[in-house]
C-alpha cells in the first residue's frame, strides 16, 4: 500500500499530464479510484474543482485544484499514465462542445459510487460565479436610431403646428416657450455673483456750490465712459479709475439703456466704484465726483463683477428671455380670445336652435 497521496501531488509529479488534455486526466483519475476498490468514498471531504477555459478547440486549466486529503490508494502518477484513455469517451460525449463553454465551471461529485460532472454558471474574470452579480450593461444606440429618434419627433411636431385645431396649435407654441423660459432663467443662475461685503465709506459732504462747480466742470470736460448693452461690468469700473488719475468728474453714457435703469446703474456704480453722483441728466448721463479724498486703489476692477466675455453672454440671455416672456404673454392672450371665441360661437347656435325650434312649434300648432 502507498501513503496517502493528493491531486495536488499527482500534478507536480506529472505536469506534462495536466498542462494539456486535463479534463480526461480527471476522468480517468475518478475511474481508476473506484477501480482500485477503495474502503470508503465518503472520505471525500471536498469535490474536485477545474477551470475549464475554452480557446477554440482546446482545453487549459487555470491551476486551481482543491486536495482531497485522506484519500489512501495504490496508484500513482505512472498508473494514471498508464490508465486506457480510451474508457473515458462516454464522459466527454456528455460534455457541450468547445465552442459552447467558455469559461463554465465543472464540478466532480462522488454520491452513492457514482462519479458525476456537473456544469455550473460561468465565471468571471477573477474566477468567481457570477451568481448574484449582473453587470448592467449599456444599450448601444446606433447612429441610425437616433437619427430615426430624431426624425419621429420632427414629424411629431410638425403635425401639432399643421393641426387644423387652433388650439393645438397655440399650446404647443406655449409649452415650447415655456420650456425655452425655463431653460433661459437655469441659465442666468450661473451668471449671478455674491456680492462681497460692503467696506466701510464714509461719503463725504458737498455743499450745493461745490456741486454746481462739480456739475458745470463735468459737462465741459470730453471724457466720459460708456456703459452698452453688457451693462455694468468690470471693464466699466477700471476705465472710471483710469480717468480719475487726471480729471475730478467723469460721465457714464448709458445706451442702450431702458426707461428706469439709469438710476440702478448710478447706485450700482457708486457702490463698486466708491464715487458720488453729482448730476442724473435726462439723455442717459450720470456724472460721477471721485471724492477729495481719493486713493486709486490696488485692484481697480471689483472681484464680484463680470468679465466682458460673460457680460455679453448674460446680456444676450436677458435679451432672449425678455423676447421669450412677451411671446409667451401674446400666446396667452390668443388662446384667450380662442375661448372666447368658442363660447360666443356656441351661444350663437344655442340661440339659432331655440328661434328654429319655436318657428317649428308655431307652425305645427297653426
Amino acid at each position: 500500500m502507498f501513503a496517502s497521496t493528493s491531486v495536488r501531488a499527482a500534478s507536480r509529479s506529472s505536469p506534462s499530464a495536466i498542462k494539456r488534455g486535463s479534463f480526461v486526466w480527471f476522468s480517468c483519475l475518478a475511474q481508476n479510484i473506484f477501480n482500485l476498490s477503495l474502503p470508503t468514498i465518503a472520505r471525500f471531504r471536498q469535490s474536485l474543482y477545474c477551470n475549464m477555459c475554452m480557446q477554440r478547440q482546446r482545453y487549459s486549466v487555470l491551476t486551481s485544484f482543491l486536495e482531497v486529503p485522506y484519500v489512501s490508494s495504490s496508484f500513482d502518477s505512472s498508473l494514471v499514465r498508464r490508465s486506457n484513455i480510451f474508457d473515458c469517451q462516454s464522459v466527454l460525449r456528455n460534455c457541450p462542445p468547445a465552442r459552447c463553454m467558455s469559461s463554465t465551471s465543472i464540478e466532480l461529485k462522488t454520491k452513492n459510487d457514482v462519479v458525476r460532472f456537473s456544469f455550473g454558471k460561468p465565471l468571471d474574470k477573477t474566477g468567481s460565479s457570477t451568481k448574484g452579480k449582473k453587470m448592467a450593461k449599456r444599450a448601444e444606440v446606433s447612429k441610425k436610431a437616433k437619427l430615426n429618434e430624431l426624425r419621429f419627433y420632427r414629424l411629431k411636431a410638425k403635425k401639432k403646428m399643421n393641426s387644423p385645431n387652433p388650439e393645438v396649435r397655440i399650446r404647443y407654441k406655449l409649452e415650447k416657450a415655456k420650456r425655452k423660459e425655463a431653460w433661459l432663467i437655469e441659465k442666468l443662475m450661473k451668471f449671478e455673483v455674491a456680492k462681497a461685503p460692503a467696506d466701510i465709506h464714509d461719503p463725504e459732504i458737498l455743499t450745493e456750490e461745490e456741486k454746481h462747480y462739480l456739475k458745470r466742470t463735468g459737462e465741459k470736460k470730453k471724457n466720459y465712459v460708456p456703459v452698452g448693452r453688457r451693462g455694468v461690468f468690470g471693464g466699466v469700473v477700471l476705465n472710471m479709475h483710469l480717468h480719475w488719475k487726471k480729471h475730478e468728474t467723469v460721465k457714464v453714457i448709458c445706451k442702450p439703456c431702458k426707461p428706469g435703469q439709469v438710476q440702478e446703474y448710478a447706485q450700482e456704480l457708486a457702490r463698486l466704484s466708491k464715487g458720488i453722483v453729482i448730476d442724473i441728466k435726462p439723455n442717459n448721463t450720470v456724472i460721477f465726483y471721485r471724492g477729495k479724498n481719493y486713493v486709486q486703489p490696488k485692484v481697480m476692477s471689483p472681484a464680484d463683477t463680470l468679465s466682458k466675455n460673460k457680460a455679453l453672454e448674460k446680456y444676450k440671455y436677458e435679451q432672449s428671455l425678455e423676447h421669450t416672456s412677451q411671446f409667451i404673454e401674446k400666446l396667452g392672450k390668443e388662446l384667450e380670445e380662442y375661448h372666447k371665441h368658442l363660447a360666443r360661437f356656441k351661444k350663437v347656435n344655442e340661440n339659432a336652435t331655440q328661434v328654429f325650434d319655436q318657428h317649428m312649434n308655431d307652425k305645427l300648432a297653426s
